[in-house]
Order: structure tokens, then sequence, then C-alpha cells
């Protein structure tokens, strides 16, 4: 039997691997977020330090290591097999959720989903020992500290309306003191700015890691906890004449050194204080096992009450999992997608918005206009007028590429940190169960309103975003009780076999998770190819058109013989396949056309006067995804509702027209891809064809219908395809036209100019 649990041991300590790969994923938006954001330095650079952070906070073991063993469930109550069963329903939980938000980019809390997951977990358990003792359910308080858990609920609303208040009245009054352009106020007090960013941030650092540090003394603790003051007061004056003489000397930029320490800090904390909710329920069942088996007990009577005691961890377990952690955070390009989320709501300048609006986001930007309105009229002229200039935004530099300018800038950057810092430093000595993901997510949320950076163009879709995340954080709660619990009821019932079936499960959803993020990826990757960056001509924006036209005649085309390929052969994954073609080219077509005039504002002078022939092409593309989409879907729909499938005449006759018009889209890919223009009247010819094809499959399902051969919704769905069919080979021909106007316009342009 010892082997058996020891078996389960190192599967504890297999998913906590797994956990730490995720966990690392989903936090590093909390340390990078605004050292990426603001560009403060090269990515190897932050990364670099964002490491030695982790590796450093690896040696800390404060926060939630009791909270694995004692923090939500009573351990006396419990005994060994129990126990068991309760670690491995949280790490499998804690896995696939994890890997879930991390796989759609969705920054969420470590801490909350750990501890819901052992209260969820625990009680499944609870309450079969209840029902086998016979005992009521009125008895569950004696197992579980249900106190813990509502303390960190209040912990996150508090967390979640101070941090998001607190960082933008800060970053108000920041701005109104220096400005977008702050350059020459730092010349004279960016050293004493400087000297009382890092200070806060060496308070935080002390916090967060030095009293938890696994090779600290209980004297050396005592000591720093009695010297604070002196710490901070030589802290800020060392600081300060440190950065004044580095500016003095090298010309150092004060806010990227803040930028930096803050990043090396906040990573640290991440490291010291959450590494244990990845490995703290692996390390209580390790130290179960070893208590249970120099018991010589038998693992369904040897009671736990052992974990009620203190339990240092070894300082090289620690290091292993932080090399792990920094690997992970190299490597892992679904934490470049979670930071990429914070990002895009925080950044200063526009883009395309990830979030749709709502009503409630509506609502909330309505009142806060009137709002605005209202201090505008009872605050006087000429302060308004002051204060409005101190937040006019600095001029862009149009040669800096739109990726790599930065999202807002290092002010606002230290801000984020400083702000960050103090609040969970705060947290942490008043012992409340702050989230590290939520104070620094919602401080970037803050500081990014009092930057104006959600304007009337973005507001809607910015605080539709914020929402999102915060429901997000919610529903981990939610769903980490819901799934531990359950999961943890299968292991009871199903035994050892069941264990074994949940870890597969496990990796299953981890396999699938990855492939579904790669597909995102690369659809990602061909967005970034086919965008147009800033202050291009007009044959940079000729070549990604061309591109982008090939791309969309043959996604029509897939899209259209899949789908009838399909139905008249009874094949659901290829109507699938058409649906999703069509849809995609119909997302892409949209993502054209609301960034049409965007891209119309980044041609150099020289190239606006053959600009309308740009916003042509994308205009009968966006109709022709239209068109394409009114075939599809009513073909899937009446295929899915399993309606009458088309007649054998009609399948003949429809494979007939699907050859001319296979041709059709062949001859205007050549067109397109050679340029071969002047054979443009063929293709017109070809249509035509194509058109009297069309009336005569017309004619044909009307004398169907007066004879009775074939159903009412048969009909409509028969007269539907051959509507949309037509207005597709229109603008389709369009699409041609308009992309023949532009090569030809651009080249008489260009031999004029020469």
């Amino acid at each position: 039997m010892s082997e058996i649990y020891l078996i389960l041991v190192i599967v504890l300590f297999a998913l906590a691997i797994s956990d730490l790969i995720v966990g690392v994923s989903n936090d590093a938006v909390n340390f990078l977020n605004s050292a990426v954001g603001s560009k403060a330095a090269p990515k190897w650079v932050i990364f670099g330090i964002a490491s030695l952070g982790v590796l450093a906070g690896a040696t800390f073991s404060s926060g939630m290591m009791e909270v694995a063993r004692k923090g939500i469930f009573n351990p006396d109550m419990f005994v060994f097999a129990d126990i068991i069963i309760i670690f491995l329903a949280v790490m499998i939980t804690d896995v696939i959720l994890l890997d879930l938000f991390n796989t759609f980019g969705m920054p969420t809390s470590t801490t909350v989903s750990i501890v819901f997951e052992l209260l969820g977990s625990a009680v499944a358990v609870s309450i079969v020992k209840i029902r086998q003792l016979g005992d009521s359910l009125s008895v569950l308080g004696d197992y579980i500290n249900s106190d813990k858990a509502l303390l960190i609920i209040t912990g996150i609303l508090l967390s979640v309306v101070i941090a998001f208040t607190v960082g933008a009245i800060v970053q108000w009054i920041t701005r109104v003191l220096f400005s977008f352009r702050y350059d020459k106020r730092f010349k004279m007090f960016g050293a004493l700015y400087g000297g009382i960013a890092i200070a806060a941030i060496t308070y935080f650092m002390i916090i967060k890691g030095a009293k938890g540090a696994s090779f600290m003394s209980e004297e050396t603790v005592l000591y720093i906890k009695n010297n604070m003051i002196v710490i901070l007061a030589g802290s800020f004056l060392v600081w300060t004449a440190l950065l004044q003489l580095l500016r003095w000397v090298f010309k150092i930029d004060i806010l990227k050194v803040i930028v930096l320490v803050g990043t090396f800090a906040l990573a640290m904390a991440f490291a010291g204080n959450d590494l244990v909710n990845f490995i703290g329920v692996p390390l209580a069942g390790f130290e179960s096992f070893k208590a249970w088996t120099a018991s010589g007990a038998p693992a369904d009577s040897f009671s736990m009450g052992m974990l009620a005691g203190k339990v240092k961890t070894p300082t090289f377990m620690l290091l292993i999992a932080g090399l792990v952690m920094v690997v992970t955070l190299i490597m892992s390009k679904k934490a470049q997608s979670v930071v990429k989320t914070s990002i895009d709501l925080s950044r200063q300048n526009e883009g395309d918005e990830r979030f749709g609006s709502s009503a409630l986001s509506r609502m909330l930007v309505r009142s806060s206009v009137r709002i605005d309105e209202l201090n505008k009229k009872f605050m006087p002229n000429a302060l308004n007028r002051r204060i409005q200039k101190q937040f006019e935004p600095a001029y862009s530099d149009d040669s800096i590429s739109v990726a790599d300018r930065p999202a807002f800038d290092k002010l606002r950057a230290a801000s984020n940190l400083i702000v960050a810092s103090i609040l969970i430093s705060i947290g942490t000595s008043l012992k409340l169960p702050l989230s590290t993901t939520y104070v620094t997510f919602m401080v970037a949320m803050g500081t990014s309103l009092a930057d104006k950076a959600w304007g009337r163009d973005s507001a809607v879709y910015r605080i539709s975003g914020v929402f999102s995340v915060i429901g997000g954080w919610f529903l981990t709660a939610l769903i980490a009780f819901t799934v531990a619990f359950i999961v943890a009821q299968i292991l009871i019932w199903g035994g050892f076999y069941a264990i074994f079936v949940m870890v597969a499960i496990a990796l299953f959803v981890i396999i699938r998770t990855q492939v579904l993020f790669r597909k995102r990826s690369a659809k990602d990757k061909e967005d970034e190819e086919d965008a147009i960056d800033q202050n291009i001509n007009t044959n940079i924006v000729l070549e990604k058109c061309n591109k982008n036209t090939v791309k969309a005649i043959i996604a029509t085309s897939k899209a259209y013989f899949l789908c009838f390929e399909g139905f008249f052969e009874n094949d659901r994954q290829q109507l699938k396949n058409a649906m999703k073609e069509s849809d995609d080219f119909n997302d892409k077509a949209k993502r054209l056309k609301d960034t049409v005039y965007k891209n119309i504002s980044k041609l150099q002078q020289d190239s606006v006067d053959t600009g309308h022939f740009y916003v042509q092409v994308v205009d009968y593309l966006r109709e022709m995804a239209h068109s394409l989409n009114f075939i599809v879907s009513p073909v899937y729909t009446h295929f899915e509702n399993k309606h009458k499938p088309f007649m054998k005449e009609q399948i003949e006759d429809f494979n007939e027209f699907a050859t001319e018009l296979n041709e059709f889209f062949n001859h205007a890919l050549h067109i397109l891809k050679e340029e071969k223009f002047d054979q443009l009247d063929e293709l017109i010819t070809m249509r035509e064809d194509l058109f009297t094809r069309l009336k005569k499959l017309e004619k044909k399902q009307i004398k169907r219908l007066k004879s009775k051969d074939v159903s009412t919704r048969n009909s409509m769905l028969y007269f539907k395809v051959i509507s949309e069919t037509k207005n597709l080979l229109l603008h389709l021909i369009n699409v041609v036209k308009a992309q023949r106007d532009f090569i030809l316009e651009t080249v008489d342009q260009t031999e004029s100019d020469d």
C-alpha cells in the first residue's frame, strides 16, 4: 500500500511542475506589465531582471505554505487517505483551470484558485466522512475553516476598489505635477522622485520578502522590524544621492531605473508569495506521507493533526521550483498573451480593441461624460485650462513603428509599480489576503483612466474588458470550488483507477489548449503580417492589399466548395470547416473595414491620391464576406435542422455549375497574381455565362415547385443560394476592378513623380 501512496505523491509533484508552468504564465503579468508596456528596456533585459527577481524570491517561503496545510480545513479531522484525495483534487483542478485562463489570455489569481480548490475538495471529502459517521451536515463547520474563505472574498472586493481608486488618484496628481512632457522637470526633481519611489519599493521588498526568507534568522527579522524607519530613511537618502550622481555623470534615465527595480521587486514578491500556490500542496502531501510511513498506522486511520504545526521548506527545493519558473518565464508564449491583454487595456494610443461594448460600460461612460461636463462648469476656466494642458499627450515619433512604440510612458509605469508595491506592502503588514494579480492589474487600469487613455473612442471597450477580467476573477472562485468538489467526489468513488483517469484528462486538456493556443497565435501572427504600419507609402499598401485580396478569393472558393460538398455528401465535419472558413474571412474583412480609415491616415502625403482605391477594395471584400456568409450559414442551418437534402437532379445541376464557378475563381486569381488586367473582359464574360446558368437553375426550380416535387423550405434555400451567389460574383468582379485601378493609378503616379 505504501508503494501506491508513494506513486500518488510523485504524481502530486509532477502536477506541481505543470502547475508552476501554467502559474508563471498567468502571474507574469504582475511584474512584466509595466516594463514591457513602457518599453523601459529591451525584452531580454526585462526578462533577465524578472528572472533574477524570481530566483531571489524563490528562497522566500512566506504567504500560503500554511494555507495548504491548515488554512482552509482543520487537519486533525482528516486521516492520511483523505488528505491525499484532497491534495490530488486540488492539483488536477488547478492545472486545468489556470491553463484554460492562460490560453485565452485572461489574468486570474493563483491565490484565489488554490484557496477555493482546497475549500471545494475539503468540503467534498468532509461530506462523505460526515455521512459515513451518520452525523448531520451541521457539523461541517468542524471540518472547514469557512472564515478564511470569507476573509479572502472580502479582501478581493476591497483590493479591486482600493487599487483602482488609489492608482487613478496618484497618477492624476503625478501627471498634473509632471505632465506628459516631463523631461525638464525631471532634471530638477527626478532624483528626489526616484529616491521616494525606490524607498517605497524597498519597503515592499522587505515586508513581502525578508520576513519569510528561509535563510534569515528570527533575530535579523526582528532587527529589520524595529529599525524599519531608519532603513527607509537611509534607503531614500542613498538612492536620491546615487540617482542624482548617475544622472549627472552618465545621463541615466531615472524612470528606467525605477521601472526595472520595481520589476525586480514584484517578480521577487511573486516568487516569494505565490510560489507556494503551486508547490505548497505537494510539499504538504510529502510531509504527510513521511509522517504516515513513520507511524506504521493504516492510511484510513492515521490522523493528520501534524499538519497544524510549522514546517520549514528546504531552500534547495524552493530554488529548483524557482529555476522551473525562470525557464517558463523566458519560454512561455502564453505568459506573453496574458501580458498583452493587460497592456492592451491600458495603452495610451488607439488600436484594435479586443473586447466589445456592453450596456454597463456604456452607462458608465455616459455618467463620466456628464460628471466631467459638470466639473468644467464649476471649476475656474484658468485652472481648468492649466490642468488640461498637463494632460496634453506628447507628440509621437512617426519614425518608430507601431510595434516598437510603448503602450504608455515610463512615468505611468513607475506609478504602477510604486502604488502596487505600497498597497501590497500595507495589505501584507495588516495580514489582509490581497492578490498580487488583482492589485497590479487594477492599479494599471486606474492609472490608465487618470491618464485619459480611455478616450471617448475606446472607453466603452476598455471598461468592458476590465469587467470581463474582473468577472473572470470571481468565476475563478466559483469554478475552482465546483470543479475541485466534483473531482474529489470522483476520486473517492473511483479509487486509484479514477486518480489516473483524472490525471490523464488533465494532460489531455493541457494538450488540447496548447493546440488551440497555437492556432490562435498563428492567426494573430498572420493578422500582424497583414497589418499596415506607421508612415507608409502606396506601394506597401498596394502589396498588402493585393495579398489580402488573393487570400480572400482563396478563402471564398474553399468555403463555398467545402459547404456544398459537405451538404451533398451528408458530411457534417466538412460543413463545420466551411463555416469556420467563412467566419474567419468575415472576421478578417471586418477588421480591414474597421481599420481602413486609420490606415489611410498613415499614408504619406504623396500617397493620398490613391488611398480611395484601397477603401474601395476593402469595401468590396466586406461585401464578398457578407455574401459568402449568407450562403454557407443557411446551408449549415438547413443541415443541422435535419431538413430534407437536395434532390439528385438538383445536386447534378449544381455540380455542373460548380465546375464553371471553379474555373471563374481560378481565372480571377490568375489575373490578380500575374496582374493580367487585360484579361478582365474574359472574366466578366465568364461571370455573365454563370449568370445565365443560374437563371436556368432558377427556372428549373420554379417548375419543381409548381409540380410540388420540392418543399417550400427546399426552394427557399435553393433560391437563397442562387441569389447570394450572384451577389458574390458581382462583388468579386468589383474587387478585381478596384485592385486594377489601384495598381494602374499607382504606376501612373510613380511615373509622373519621376
